[in-house]
């Protein structure tokens, strides 16, 4: 099967489904498919060899973060460049709905299209004043999915229709057989995440970590992502500092050793998240995971049974649970145990196939994708910008 996905954001600002996108693609290929993935990239980012760039992406406030999308006329222009070379069977779009490649491919293409919903905003009054410029668009696609409940809730609210729920996928084993790194083992907690975004909850972790350090001396922090390290710490005694190891941004072989070497991972996230995709990989790898008790993460999560969740924002709470963790390598071996188990559901072999059978079902009998000639009156609906 040829088959084209469309990623909305820069692929070269690393994101959960920038992730997802890459991981599925070379799922497909290692499967015997044909697959282009048309993605936002500055000129001098490498891209393997089945990603087309689509030209510069721009900064832009999105769903409580800051997205780097590309959009405009010019963007347009190598959509539909990339449709007509591609020839392809499917495309499959992520967030169509985003002022980026995704809404311009839908515009642009006409056949089979599937749609990836990540998104779970319960309040977007954007989406909701956008409806009667995205529906045009919305319409054409074949099939939806979403990455869980509560983006598919955002759908059906915001946009109408409905979706089947597939989650995100990980490569369970890549996780699980890495090796652990003797300098980040004894007494570690594990963060993932861009430094200065605020939502990822690094603050509510900094306010908790005097607590913990208070009870258990000599735990250490290690943090891993993008952003300034000075202001991050800045709220700690001076001389707590130093118990925060920064390493800045790390491999994805790193990742994988990282979360096998902490005793507990905590994802203290404050909202905007869909899924959560970190803490697939935390358990992947064994790690305890302590959350923060988004609708999303506690879903991840078996309601609390493959980890424990404190209040969101409360660190307080996060500092008890992770001083009892801590002390509790017997509770720690059964988060293992149990989030060993329960994250084979989210494994590519599983979410691949669950995917396939919705590109099958909407290219069955069907013609290949194609460029819908309206595009140019759509264009003209509000394409400007610049790429």
């Amino acid at each position: 099967m040829r088959i084209g996905i469309v990623c909305p954001y820069s692929w070269d600002v690393p994101g959960g489904v920038q992730f997802h996108i890459r991981d599925l693609a070379e799922h497909l290929i290692r499967l015997g498919h044909e697959v282009s993935v048309l993605a936002p990239a500055d000129d001098e980012t490498p891209l393997p060899p089945y990603v087309v760039s689509a030209g510069r992406a721009v900064p832009v406030p999105y769903n409580g973060s800051v997205a780097r999308l590309n959009f405009g006329f010019l963007s347009a222009a190598r959509v539909r460049r990339w449709l007509h070379d591609g020839t392809f069977d499917v495309i499959h779009i992520h967030e169509p709905a985003s002022p980026s490649l995704g809404l311009l491919s839908c515009w642009a293409a006409q056949g089979p299209i599937v749609a990836t919903f990540h998104t779970s905003n319960p309040r977007s009054r954007a989406m909701i004043a956008a409806y009667p410029i995205l529906q045009p668009a919305l319409e054409k696609i074949s099939a939806r999915i979403a990455v869980s409940e509560y983006a598919r809730r955002t759908l059906v609210e915001h946009l109408g229709g409905d979706a089947v729920v597939i989650p995100n996928g990980v490569d369970v084993d890549f996780f699980a057989k890495a090796e652990p790194n003797p300098e980040w083992q004894g007494g570690t907690i594990g963060f993932i995440g861009r430094i200065d975004e605020p939502r990822k909850g690094l603050p509510v972790l900094m306010k908790a970590l005097p607590k913990i350090l208070a009870a258990r001396p000599g735990t250490r922090l290690l943090v891993a992502g993008r952003g300034d390290e000075e202001e991050a710490v800045a709220s700690l005694p001076a001389g707590m500092r130093e118990r925060v190891e920064f390493l800045g941004m790390v491999s994805d072989e790193d990742k994988a050793r990282l979360l096998r070497s902490v005793d507990v991972y905590v994802a203290p996230n404050t909202g905007g998240e869909s899924f959560g995709i970190i803490l697939v990989e935390a358990m992947s790898a064994g790690a305890p995971v302590l959350a923060s008790d988004l609708d999303a993460f506690a879903q991840v999560l078996d309601q609390g049974a493959a980890g424990e969740l404190f209040g969101n924002e409360d660190a307080e709470a996060l500092a008890k649970a992770a001083i009892r963790l801590l002390g509790d390598p017997v509770r720690r071996t059964e988060l293992r145990e149990r989030g060993s188990a329960h994250v084979r559901r989210f494994d590519w072999s599983t979410v691949g196939a669950d995917i396939l059978a919705v590109y099958e079902t909407v290219t069955d009998g069907a013609a290949s994708v194609a460029t819908d000639e309206r595009l140019g009156l759509r264009a003209r609906w509000g394409l400007g910008g610049r790429d």
